[in-house]
């Protein structure tokens, strides 16, 4: 019987979703091990730190990036903070590699869709990509132009009023503001930053102390939505990407756009054709690691694979930010440096591995098709304690267990006090952790009203 269409996009579905399944447990305990991380290592003003192009400087926003988040716009945008503070442009770029190529989450699911090989090339190769990126632009580095941009940035931001959250560096908005004991006006881009704020100001004590504390896993349960909030739909959108191209792609696309073969010609295309694929994939951070297994089942060599695992920094989208922050000349000069690192990275992690003997060997592995990704093994029960672990974490967040503030917003939910925003309706007062709940309240007050605007419940006094 012939497969129909329908038949094509079912299996394209079981392949996305089972990848997904297969790599769920990675991502839920790569995403709280990186939300612990960002609660409770202090970041001292990064600014001062990565002030220098040496290799301190290099590797100081190395270890940062890799201890950060794994979102690409999130990278870029902490990356124009420290920027903008007059961090060295080595360091940002830097900053912005190991944020999308160094982190936990990446590297599990990595080693569980693609094998220890590619999860050895990622690691390695990101420190040489942070390596060869740092000798490119101190040969290349267009000084002048990078001091007018970071000069006009700052003269734009002060014009249009512009404030950077100080959590994340990231531009705050007037909705999310409140005012220090010390008088200071404070913007954040978020709610969640700005709890992230409020908590960060009212918990005492070093992290063992929090960590037996309501107030500590609150801190991480909002750190942890924050993280998920950024990278849900390209991690989504690649699982189930990789899936169509798996089931739809022909192989002779395959064979015609990455020359098959051997030697230095073949593995010099095969990366720069795998940077090409990423740029216009629009699948940034984790979301194209599924899709290099589509690439992987193509027959692509490692070189082309790796290189694309690279490259989410410079997707389509990913440009069209550096372009509104920097201007076409910085974008085009970005894309540069990154386009020809990354190939150049993956052609030497296939030298390598070859003339070690590690280069994975396609043929011997099941295809997607063939695999099965549903049963009773270790992925069943490793996923059912990490839904347990995102559940527990999400049920303290929304309970506001040890959240700071004894008032609860009637819109959203979150822990807040009597300095922020405050409404009244039959004669109870209703406080809210931002201006745009105080809007939504006053547009529905029956909706919102509980009658009990005061919860103790859970607050650590």
């Amino acid at each position: 019987m012939q497969p129909t269409i329908l038949d094509g996009v079912l299996e394209a579905l079981r392949i996305g979703v089972g990848f997904l399944w297969t790599a769920a447990w990675a991502i839920i305990m790569g995403l709280t091990v990186t939300s612990l991380v960002q609660v409770y290592v202090s970041k001292e003003r990064m600014a001062k730190v990565l002030g220098d192009g040496d290799i301190a400087g290099v590797t100081k926003a190395t270890v940062f990036g890799a201890a950060s988040s794994g979102c690409s716009f999130g990278a870029v945008a902490i990356g124009k903070g420290l920027f903008k503070k007059g961090a060295h442009t080595v360091n940002f770029l830097a900053f912005m590699f190991a944020s999308t190529n160094l982190i936990v989450e990446l590297g599990l699911m990595i080693l569980i869709l693609l094998g220890w090989e590619f999860l050895l090339a990622e690691l390695l190769g990101g420190l040489v990509l942070i390596a060869v990126m740092a000798v490119i632009v101190h040969l290349t580095l267009p000084e002048n132009l990078f001091d007018e941009v970071r000069d006009t940035l700052n003269e734009r931001d002060r014009e249009s009023g512009v404030t950077e959250d100080p959590t994340c560096g990231m531009e705050g908005k007037q909705e999310y503001s409140l005012t220090t004991d010390g008088g200071e006006r404070l913007q954040f881009c978020s709610e969640g930053c700005m709890e992230t704020y409020l908590q960060e100001t009212s918990s005492s004590g070093g992290w063992r102390d929090e960590l037996l504390s309501w107030g500590g896993w609150y801190r991480v349960g909002n750190q942890y939505r924050k993280e998920w909030s950024m990278i849900w739909k390209d991690v989504i959108a690649g699982f189930l990407i990789s899936g169509f191209v798996i089931v739809f792609v022909p192989q002779w696309v395959w064979n015609a756009l990455f020359i098959q073969g051997d030697g230095l010609l073949v593995t010099a295309e095969n990366a720069v054709m795998g940077v090409a694929i990423a740029v216009l994939s629009f699948v940034g951070s984790m979301g194209n690691v599924p899709f290099a297994v589509a690439l992987w089942g193509g027959g692509i060599s490692f070189a082309g694979v790796i290189a694309f695992v690279y490259a989410d920094l410079i997707t389509i989208p990913v440009l069209n930010v550096y372009r509104k922050y920097y201007g076409w000349q910085i974008m085009l000069y970005i894309l540069g440096v990154f386009f020809v690192t990354m190939a150049f990275t993956g052609f030497l992690m296939e030298l390598l591995f070859n003339a070690l003997g590690i280069v994975p060997n396609l043929a011997g592995g099941e295809t997607a098709t063939d695999q099965t990704y549903f049963e009773l093994n270790y992925t069943f029960y490793l996923n059912l304690i990490a839904f347990a672990l995102s559940g527990f974490l999400l049920y303290v967040y929304r309970r506001g267990l040890g959240a700071p503030g004894q008032y609860r917003d009637p819109v959203c939910g979150m822990r807040t006090d009597d300095s922020g925003p405050a409404a009244t309706h039959d004669d109870e007062t209703y406080y809210f952790c931002s201006q745009t709940c105080e809007k939504t309240f006053e547009e529905k007050p029956g909706e919102y009203a509980t009658g009990h605007p005061m919860e103790m419940d859970g607050h650590n006094h």
